[in-house]
C-alpha cells in the first residue's frame, strides 16, 4: 500500500507579491570581505539533538551551536550587497540586469534562486 502525502496549501502568494517583498539580512550573520571583493558569510547553526547525542556517545565534545560559512562569488556578493532592508526583490533584479547585462528573465531566475537558498540557510528573511 502506498502512502501519498498531500502538499499543504500554506500561504500562496502571487509572483508580483513575491517580487515586491523586501529581503532582510539576519543580524547573526557576519561578513568578511576578501581582497578580491568576495564575501565570506559566517552564521551560527544549532546542532540537531540526535547528532549532539551521537557525538556525546562517541565521546566527542559537543557545543550545541556550531558555526557554518558560505563563500559568495562576485555575482552572489553583488546581490548580497543590495540586500539593505529597503530594496524590493524586483529592484535588486533590475540592478542585477543593469550591472551584469543579462536578460531580465535570466536575472530573475538567478537572483530569486540565490535568495531562496539564503533563506533556506537562515541568512535572510522577508518583510
Amino acid at each position: 500500500m502506498r502512502f501519498i502525502r498531500k502538499k499543504s496549501k500554506g500561504l500562496a502568494i502571487t509572483r508580483a507579491q513575491a517580487l515586491g517583498s523586501t529581503p532582510v539580512k539576519n543580524n547573526d550573520v557576519t561578513e568578511t570581505r576578501s581582497e578580491s571583493g568576495e564575501v565570506l558569510l559566517t552564521y551560527p547553526v544549532e546542532m540537531r539533538p540526535w547528532i549532539a547525542g551521537m557525538a556525546k556517545w562517541l565521546g566527542r565534545p559537543t557545543d550545541p551551536i556550531q558555526e557554518k560559512k558560505v563563500q559568495l562569488d562576485l555575482l552572489g556578493t553583488s546581490v548580497w550587497d543590495q540586500v539593505d532592508d529597503k530594496r524590493s526583490i524586483r529592484e535588486i533584479i533590475q540592478e542585477f540586469v543593469r550591472k551584469h547585462q543579462l536578460h531580465p528573465k535570466e536575472a530573475e531566475v538567478a537572483v530569486t534562486q540565490f535568495l531562496r537558498n539564503l533563506g533556506k540557510r537562515g541568512l535572510k528573511g522577508i518583510k
